[in-house]
């Protein structure tokens, strides 16, 4: 039996996710409110919330990068891109797809969420020159960023976890024991993940006639841009906090763009800065409950007896919750969880962890909830005067991310176990 506790955060956590999802309500609304009957409930202290829970890093790189891209934006860079773009190819959908393999490439050695705000202004560039639906531009976009999330050692922190927690190396992603490693079976997914975008836009076929222009543009905007990432790649090693870096490069972007600067504060997408922010906390009590302990102990006493069967479940499970929290501490607990199953199976432990890992890294994908880039990607289609239906979102995210998750769990299955 669950505690009345568990019953509570339970429940909130089911009801912040269904008023972000039907988005009948602003999103910071529901989290921020579900964070505050946590607290008055007593299920989250207070300093918990402020300095445990909330992930102030990623704010700070979200607020940072967020303005950057509007100087960006005013440099006319994106619209040098998209003129290079469109010149070189010719039907619209070949358009959606190359702007899709750059973001997976990017988000591949870099964090998503900068790899979604970097693209936005190209994609609404983009758009705005062919006359087109930003839709069909930023949603394949930000759940391109996702699905590399196990292409390499530092694409996303569960693969880091992973390395950490088992002493793999980078080239180990990709040739492990004799084997293919998980980067290159994730490499298989995100190509055939991106081949369901030319599926699913196969009917965009408005020609593109655009010819190659000189385009007016000023270069700080695009070297603030490259010095943060560099900053947020080599900062660590040096005690700086990637949120140190974010807020560092925001002020420089502030300065640039004085004139505006009303603007760039009003404008920027505080609904899902807040929104996140509720979520961290919300997440944060769940884990903190036991909810997710209690989850775990229901896998290892499933009485599923067979490897292949528990790998399937562990894949689609974690696609399944991955869609709603955060992977972070699911990866944190279910690794354990997937070790001690492989002992009682009597085998290796890397097939269920590599399942398990490709699952609730892609699932994030499904709603637009489910990952950060997501929301921000969302955030910013709403500020251009877009509504996000959850069934026009699930209509392209599915097909994406399923087509991937199934791609790796078989090339798993076939090769590892």
């Amino acid at each position: 039996m669950l505690s009345l506790d568990k019953i509570i955060v339970l429940a909130v956590f089911v009801a912040c996710y269904a008023l972000a999802l039907s988005r009948k309500v602003k999103i910071s609304y529901a989290s921020l409110g579900a964070a505050a009957v946590l607290i008055l409930t007593g299920n989250l202290p207070v300093a918990d919330a402020l300095f445990k829970a909330i992930k102030w890093d990623v704010l700070g790189i979200y607020w940072g990068f967020m303005m950057v891209s509007y100087v960006f934006m005013k440099s006319r860079m994106p619209d040098l891109i998209a003129n290079r773009i469109l010149a070189n190819v010719r039907t619209e959908k070949y358009v959606i797809f190359y702007l899709c393999t750059l973001t997976a490439f990017l988000s591949a050695f870099m964090e998503n969420v900068g790899v979604v705000l970097m693209m936005a202004p190209v994609a609404i560039a983009v758009s705005r020159q062919l006359k087109s639906d930003l839709f069909n531009y930023m949603v394949p976009i930000a759940i391109s960023s996702n699905v590399v999330t196990t292409l390499t050692m530092v694409a996303d922190p569960p693969s880091i976890i992973l390395a950490m927690e088992t002493g793999m190396k980078p080239l180990d992603f990709y040739w492990f024991h004799g084997k293919i490693g998980l980067g290159a079976i994730t490499l298989v997914g995100v190509l055939v993940a991106l081949g369901t975008l030319l599926v699913q836009f196969r009917n965009l076929k408005n020609p593109v006639t655009m010819v190659s222009e000189a385009v007016a543009t000023t270069n700080g905007a695009t070297v603030l841009f490259v010095l943060g990432v560099a900053a947020l790649a080599v900062g660590p090693e040096y005690g700086v906090r990637p949120g140190i870096v974010g807020l560092g490069v925001g002020i420089i972007a502030l300065y640039m763009g004085h004139k505006d600067l009303k603007e760039m504060l009003v404008d920027f997408d505080w609904n899902s800065f807040f929104f996140i922010m509720g979520v961290f906390m919300v997440i944060y009590t769940l884990n903190a409950a036991g909810l997710l302990k209690d989850f775990a102990d229901l896998v290892v006493y499933a009485g599923i007896d067979s490897p292949l069967l528990m790998l399937a479940f562990l894949v689609w499970i974690s696609v399944a919750l991955s869609s709603f929290m955060d992977n972070v501490p699911y990866t944190i607990l279910m690794i354990p969880v997937c070790q001690n199953l492989a002992a009682a199976f009597g085998i290796e432990a890397w097939s269920l962890l590599y399942g398990m890992l490709i699952g609730t890294g892609i699932g994030g994908n499904i709603t637009p909830v489910g990952a950060t880039a997501n929301v921000f990607a969302c955030g910013i289609l709403e500020k251009n005067g877009y509504k996000v239906p959850l069934g026009r979102y699930l209509k392209l995210s599915i097909p994406f991310s399923v087509g991937a998750v199934l791609a790796c769990h078989i090339l798993i299955q076939i090769i590892w176990q």
